[in-house]
């Protein structure tokens, strides 16, 4: 069986971006193809503390997966969830890659260089986490990574370092998927983001400092939709989809399509040539205060023991692919 592998940090709530953006793509995925194909859905808790931890990460790390169910993940034998750190494996993994890959294509990845930008110094892990991310899809054989675009770089260094391991030691890798062949699969046209609501010319992100450029998972509902009333817009004055000159407006055209499962085209048509940017904001803000409230009370109802049952039986699944991996790789350095 082929595996799709796919993980969120745990560093703390998630916001709309990331529910659109990754959580809701992934969930849909994983429903449409874990009767095939095996569905690895992992805490990438080891990459967390590379960035200023808050307290909460185990709180956070069951969050993450009652997102997955709120969401509506459907759980078979197929779909395993797991913690990274409960698999040891793919920490010496990543170790043993550090000695394949080079300084200098880690060197080279844009957000390596855009974390480190204006620093004195950072630490190792900012630097060397393309490597963990490689060793966290080498292990399972993953073919398809569902991502966003500022991470189709880390998916080619990855296919990079296996090409190189298996040329030198045999085929012990499975090399994923080129990265059109992954925008493919995920049935997008490009790497989705979901905008900053007061400067739609970046991401929503959930590190930002101003309160009303994001929506939060645990806003409340009424909260939610008077941030989309105060979004960014342009003084155009006519509703069109186009991502450069109207980058605002897009995105809320982009906010609803996602939220009613309405194609995007099909919503562009529906508001094409409406003048009045206030009916297109009461309707989108009243999409996502919907949304909110039904994803909120499913939440509630997900208890942490429901999570910790999932991390058992899939902690028992990952040792046992990753490790019996980790044990080839072992063998071929004469580790072993």
């Amino acid at each position: 069986m082929k595996t799709i592998l796919t993980g969120i940090r745990s560093n703390s709530i998630l916001t709309l971006g990331n529910y659109l953006g990754a959580l809701l793509p992934m969930v849909r995925l994983a429903n449409e193809h874990s009767r095939e194909m095996n569905v690895n859905i992992f805490v990438p808790d080891l990459h967390s503390i590379i960035s200023s931890v808050d307290g909460n990460l185990q709180e956070n790390i069951v969050r993450t997966i009652k997102y997955y169910l709120a969401a509506g993940l459907e759980i078979n034998e197929n779909v395993h969830i797991y913690r990274q750190s409960y698999v040891p494996a793919h920490s010496e993994l990543c170790w043993i890659l550090n000695c394949v890959a080079t300084m200098g294509e880690t060197s080279r990845m844009t957000q390596y260089k855009e974390k480190s930008e204006g620093r004195d110094s950072c630490n190792v892990g900012i630097f060397d986490y393309p490597i963990l991310m490689a060793a966290d899809i080498l292990l399972y054989s993953a073919e398809y990574v569902p991502i966003g675009e500022d991470q189709f770089q880390h998916i080619e260094l990855t296919r990079n370092i296996a090409t190189r391991f298996n040329n030198r030691f045999g085929e012990i890798f499975t090399v994923p998927a080129k990265t059109a062949d992954q925008v493919k699969f995920m049935e997008v046209d490009n790497g989705l983001r979901i905008r900053d609501l007061l400067n739609p010319e970046k991401k929503m992100s959930k590190s930002t400092a101003a309160e009303n450029s994001k929506i939060m998972l645990d806003d409340e509902p009424a909260k939610a939709a008077k941030k989309i009333m105060s979004a960014t817009t342009d003084s155009l004055g006519k509703v069109k989809y186009d991502m450069w000159a109207q980058p605002g407006i897009s995105n809320l055209l982009q906010i609803e399509a996602l939220i009613t499962d309405v194609p995007l085209q099909d919503v562009i048509s529906t508001w094409a040539g409406e003048t009045r940017y206030g009916d297109l904001k009461k309707k989108v803000a009243s999409s996502v205060s919907g949304m909110l409230s039904e994803f909120q009370e499913k939440l509630a109802k997900i208890s942490d023991q429901q999570v910790y049952e999932l991390f058992e039986a899939g902690e028992k699944y990952a040792n046992e692919v990753a490790n019996a991996k980790l044990a080839e790789v072992q063998k071929a350095f004469g580790l072993r």
